[in-house]
């Protein structure tokens, strides 16, 4: 098997210098999730998190749970809902905030198509000449792929324009006997605009392939890595702020939490360490007493910014994560997921300036999508990239390590959940699968 054949790096991975510790129950917990770039999460995350709370429910029980309608904060950047304990069994309850940055994603997608392609091409060439391409390939070989599809996508359909734009102007033209005959000043513009009308007419077909969305979220990727999103800066900020006062707002009104918990998912997971990193360096109590912090990034696409050369900024805030016993952080992956990078360590495969200090994260995890689906289901869906990369936020069909909603909604704390995970009863089925 060739290099980017081999997995170099283990798919579970434990630092030396994990928090302590912390065996009672999680009774209040306030989950912080963020969506990865997608132009309508506002419409999606919330329908999704009651489907599947109630098909986990079919399958596995729980006790009746309460969940609240959602509230949309005044400046448009959370969404909201909260999570009754359960009636019956052990479980939190749950605040549940989206914190929102698909009104950037959509002023992306509102851009010239003409200047979202140039992007492309220029952030893909320089990845390649760089070598930085090749390094994405040795981590995965499927996510490799799927940064070059867009740029192969955009060769092929600039190849089929240029040919029916010569095919028109051939026809139009006095090239052949059997041509119109129209005068060059005519047919070669009406040729022109044959090849690109008929893009226009595949829009939908684009759409369905997901075209417009990978190139989008490879330029946006891109664009960071480069120091050239500062739109996307201020909204970090804007999402620290957000879960320091809402955390200070909850001991203000006497409600304890136990667990502060930050979610990100695939773009998100890196949206989610970075906003992270920014809340523990803003205060410098977080994390020492009362409710613990943890950070779960799923699918993340974080080597993707990480990597490139100039993101040394991203790299500090990273090396401080690593090493600030603070905060719980789990990376989960699936080597069945297409786009995200199984085994990768940022203390492998990033130059971090640790400084000597101890390493205290992250705990690395795969979550074996082959053993949370029946094999009815996996064979389905193996080939539906999308649809793959979404199971971190999906009910399991088998009971498993990796679970979504024990994970947000039970009654363990992130650390006890991945460090033991045989240590809790499994649930088995409640109705067959």
């Amino acid at each position: 098997m060739g290099a980017f054949g081999r997995m170099r790096n283990s798919l579970s991975f434990t630092p030396p210098d994990l928090q302590e510790a912390r065996l009672e129950p999680v009774r209040r917990r306030i989950v912080f999730y963020i969506p990865g770039y997608d132009p309508e999460a506002r419409t999606r995350y919330r329908l999704l998190f009651v489907r599947e709370w109630t098909r986990y429910t079919k399958r596995f029980g729980g006790g009746r749970r309460e969940i609240s309608r959602a509230e949309l904060s005044q400046d448009g950047l959370v969404q909201s809902w909260t999570v009754s304990a359960p009636e019956q069994g052990d479980g939190a309850e749950t605040r549940y905030d989206v914190l929102l940055w698909d009104d950037i994603v959509a002023r992306d997608f509102a851009r010239s198509r003409f200047l979202s392609v140039a992007l492309l091409i220029v952030g893909t060439l320089q990845t390649i000449l760089s070598g930085l391409l090749f390094r994405f390939y040795r981590l995965s070989w499927k996510y490799g792929n799927v940064i070059l599809y867009p740029f192969v996508m955009v060769i092929l359909l600039a190849a089929l324009s240029v040919a029916i734009a010569a095919l028109v102007h051939a026809h139009l033209g006095d090239w052949f006997g059997h041509s119109l005959g129209l005068p060059l000043w005519v047919s070669l513009p009406l040729g022109v605009i044959a090849g690109l009308v008929w893009i226009k007419a595949i829009e939908a077909f684009l759409n369905r392939v997901f075209f417009w969305q990978l190139l989008n979220d490879w330029v946006f990727n891109w664009q960071h890595g480069q120091g050239r999103r500062p739109d996307y800066e201020r909204r970090l900020d804007a999402f620290a702020e957000h879960i320091l006062s809402s955390v200070a707002a909850r001991d203000e009104a006497g409600h304890s939490t136990d667990e502060v918990m930050i979610v990100g998912h695939s773009s998100g997971g890196l949206t989610a360490a970075e906003v992270a990193a920014r809340v523990l360096a803003r205060d410098t109590s977080i994390g020492t007493s009362g409710a613990n912090l943890s950070l779960a990034t799923l699918g993340s696409g974080l080597p993707l910014v990480a990597m490139q050369p100039a993101a040394a900024r991203l790299r500090g805030e990273i090396a401080r994560l690593v090493t600030d016993r603070r905060i719980v952080w789990c990376d989960f992956h699936a080597p069945q997921d297409w786009m995200n990078f199984p085994g990768f360590n940022p203390l492998h495969d990033l130059k971090l300036r640790l400084c000597g200090q101890p390493v205290a994260n992250p705990l690395v995890r795969s979550a074996r999508f082959r053993d949370l689906l029946c094999p009815e289901t996996y064979r389905r869906v193996r080939f539906r990239p999308f649809r793959m990369h979404f199971q971190f936020l999906l009910a399991n069909e088998r009971p498993g390590a990796y679970d979504f909603f024990a994970m947000t909604l039970g009654p363990r704390r992130l650390r006890e959940q991945v460090l033991a995970p045989d240590a809790y009863s499994e649930p088995e089925p409640a109705v067959p699968l």
